[in-house]
């Protein structure tokens, strides 16, 4: 009888332990700090030799990313950091990457764009707003043109790191301009 009981109360607490765990359907803020940061460092200053290729002009959807406060629009910058997190990850998927990187950032990097979709992709369920499909055309087509310059430039360092610095100034805007999408959080 007591071998039963302690059977189910550790049922129990293995139930309320898993029910009790937070699952926020958000972006985390620091999580995308921490992949600007990465990026950033896993190449350094842009290379003086790449100057030449740096003459490459997209123009960044910052209407993608607006927020006016209102629930429904908020939830749509946050859908629209989602998407370009995926893009992100669908760029840096490929197995010609810049060998002269910080391979551990960069590993590193490619591990917390992951985190970020995986545990925010359930916030895609509800889209249904012309409002983001708006965006999600934008975007798509900003990230059409950065795949381009790869492609054009057949996956060169330097088109890396046009590519870099590109998105470095997308995650930057993200994170000076979308407060309001992004969950402030001291988990890791």
């Amino acid at each position: 009888m007591a071998h039963q009981i302690i059977i189910w109360m550790s049922a129990f607490l293995c139930l309320v332990q898993v029910f009790s765990m937070p699952m926020p359907c958000q972006l985390q803020r620091h999580l995308v700090g921490t992949t600007y940061n990465l990026l950033r460092d896993m190449g350094g200053h842009f290379p003086l030799e790449c100057l030449q290729d740096n003459n490459v002009f997209m123009v960044f959807p910052a209407t993608a990313f607006a927020t006016s406060g209102a629930p429904q629009l908020s939830s749509s910058g946050a859908k629209a950091i989602y998407e370009t997190l995926k893009n992100i990850d669908t760029l840096f998927g490929t197995d010609e990457l810049p060998t002269i990187w910080d391979q551990h950032k960069l590993e590193y990097f490619q591990n917390i764009i992951y985190r970020q979709m995986k545990e925010s992709k359930c916030m895609m369920g509800s889209v249904n707003t012309r409002d983001y499909l708006i965006r999600a055309k934008m975007l798509n087509t900003y990230f059409r043109n950065i795949a381009a310059v790869l492609k054009e430039k057949n996956f060169s360092y330097c088109a890396w790191e046009v590519v870099r610095k590109e998105l470095l100034y997308t995650l930057e805007f993200i994170l000076k301009h979308n407060s309001d999408s992004l969950l402030w959080s001291n988990r890791t």
